[in-house]
């Protein structure tokens, strides 16, 4: 499994991630962990909702770019937070995604709440191969 860390000093309104994935499935996954950990404490989440997510984009940079809207745009629309994630990316162009995921709705006499994310933006946005795996910077306004 990838890992993540905040930033501290790259965006003072808003939330800096580098995540870093053994491929892209991973970096993928990991990307969705950190963001449903940024909204809400995971283990507040009741599973009751399973789905599966598929998305395409002209790049990577996109498509994962598309990716956290996606997450972000669930919380909003359907107060839905997914804490399991399996993704699998395809990398020729287009890219795209085929995601199964499984959460649950946030509840307000149950789920802690944290950061209220609102978008990804393009701030210090990448998406790059590395020697061990793959690596994203993100940031997310708050």
């Amino acid at each position: 499994m990838g890992r993540y860390v905040v930033l501290e000093n790259v965006a003072v309104a808003d939330c800096a991630l580098e995540i870093e994935g053994r491929d892209l499935n991973d970096l993928f996954e990991t990307v969705a962990r950190a963001v449903s950990e940024l909204m809400v404490d995971p283990a507040t989440i009741v599973t009751t909702v399973r789905r599966e997510i598929t998305l395409a984009a002209p790049g990577l940079d996109l498509l994962l770019f598309d990716w956290i809207a996606e997450l972000i745009f669930l919380k909003d629309s359907e107060q839905l937070i997914l804490t399991e994630t399996s993704v699998e990316v395809a990398a020729e162009t287009p890219c795209h995604l085929v995601a199964r995921v499984a959460g649950g709705r946030i509840d307000r006499e149950r789920t802690l709440l944290r950061a209220d994310a609102k978008a990804p933006t393009f701030h210090r946005f990448s998406v790059e191969r590395k020697e061990s795996g793959w690596r994203a910077c993100v940031v997310i306004d708050i």
